[in-house]
């Protein structure tokens, strides 16, 4: 069972014992990601990610940043989203000290270097070329482009070459003051632990941070009146395709029975998008749908890299499995199959201490509030064949389906008459 703790500066604790784990898990989450940028400095956030480990005060070299937990056996990392930012450390048990004393240390003493900025800003633009040069990882960023376009919502989380070659110290060290503050931040420890004596530590590592209010981010615009088509050009030997449609935010309850259509549609070995696209026609390797909910919009989304000289094809079957899951109920022995699928994954996911502290520590930074594993698996379980029908018909409409494509392609007309159908 987890606990939620609020210090009197405003952090907010979450402690997730577990008296059998070997392991424990420090994981900082800061609410503020890419959707609370201004568009000159796009990819601050990312970036200041990265500077965090180039040194401290008390360990002020980024090798003697590293050499605290290559010491300790320990596993560590960095990672930035639309809403926020986090920086974790696991490590065996008995070394829980060390890895709260490192993850506060880099969170609230790093000393982002000038000398180690030039360096950085390289290493940022090479991490982007990666992602345009695979078109499996960048579809997703023209996906998101394709739904929300020119606002933070619609950016690379990683910014632009442009932008990135821009950001300055000064940026960075506003950045931060702005907002890695007490109420903006969550401290979770999963794992085997002294829960009292946690407590406490994170209390007197944390005391100092700023209590500041911190900025907001700018309000996610949806306005979609006909279907949409976003076109990367890229010769490339495949297509990799995005499509799908506009959906529930992460306060909406419908989002339950979405969880159980994507994985009928997408989820599965055995679902129907693998079964039409790659086991019957072998138009793909893979056919998959993915479903995201966040406080302040969502979708439904089939992921594929098609043939493209059967792309057209491709997007009809697609477009068939939509239709089709919109005009029918599923199957009593279908939706069960999806239910237990869910869950069942759900607890192999969820059985490290790192996993756990993600999953209670951005419920409550994005929700505030956290429910339990159990607590989720009961809301699946309630979900019926009424529910997902009504949600497929709700959302699969020809009014909100984008398609985003990467491939050698540049006319997007001839794809725009196809959605229409």
């Amino acid at each position: 069972m987890f606990k939620k703790t609020t210090l009197s500066n405003g952090l907010r604790v979450i402690t997730v014992p577990q008296e059998s784990s070997k392991t424990v898990t420090v994981l900082i989450l800061v609410g503020t990601g890419s959707k609370y940028e201004r568009k000159e400095i796009s990819g601050v956030s990312h970036f200041l990610e990265h500077m965090l480990a180039k040194g401290t005060v008390n360990r002020p070299t980024e090798m003697d940043v590293f050499a605290a937990m290559d010491e300790a056996g320990g596993v560590f990392n960095a990672f930035t989203g639309p809403d926020y930012t986090g920086y974790y450390a696991k490590v065996e048990s008995s070394k829980f000290d060390i890895a709260l004393d490192w993850t506060s240390d880099i969170f609230l003493n790093a000393t982002l270097p000038q000398e180690e900025i030039a360096k950085e800003r390289g290493t940022i633009i090479e991490e982007l070329n990666m992602f345009y040069d695979n078109p499996a990882r960048h579809i997703s960023t023209v996906w998101t482009q394709a739904l929300y376009g020119d606002q933070p919502a619609g950016w690379d989380i990683g910014g632009t070459k442009e932008t990135v070659s821009n950001i300055k110290r000064e940026d960075l060290l506003s950045y931060r003051q702005s907002q890695y503050v007490a109420s903006n931040t969550i401290v979770c420890a999963s794992g085997n632990f002294n829960e009292a004596q946690a407590l406490k530590n994170i209390g007197n590592y944390f005391a100092g941070i700023s209590t500041a209010k911190p900025s907001a981010k700018a309000p996610v615009i949806e306005f979609q009146q006909k279907p949409q088509v976003l076109i990367y050009p890229k010769e490339t030997n495949q297509t990799q395709l995005a499509m799908g449609v506009r959906a529930y935010k992460s306060s909406n309850d419908k989002r339950y029975a979405a969880e159980v259509l994507d994985i009928i549609l997408g989820g599965m070995m055995t679902s129907r998008l693998m079964e039409e696209v790659r086991i019957k026609r072998g138009l793909a390797y893979y056919a998959n749908t993915e479903m995201l909910a966040d406080p302040d919009a969502g979708y439904l989304m089939a992921n594929a890299n098609l043939d493209t000289s059967r792309l057209k094809e491709g997007i009809g079957v697609i477009l068939g499995e939509f239709k089709k899951i919109a005009s029918a109920k599923v199957s009593p022995e279908e939706l069960k199959r999806a239910k237990d699928n869910y869950i069942g994954k759900g607890y192999i996911a969820l059985e490290s201490s790192h996993a756990l502290a993600s999953f209670y520590a951005e419920q409550e930074l994005l929700e505030e509030r956290a429910l339990t594993p159990g607590e989720i698996f009961a809301k699946i379980k309630a979900v019926t064949a009424d529910d997902v029908l009504n949600v497929a018909r709700d959302i699969f409409k020809p009014e909100k389906l984008n398609l985003a494509l990467i491939g050698p392609f540049g006319d997007k007309a001839e794809f725009e008459e196809i959605l229409k159908l």
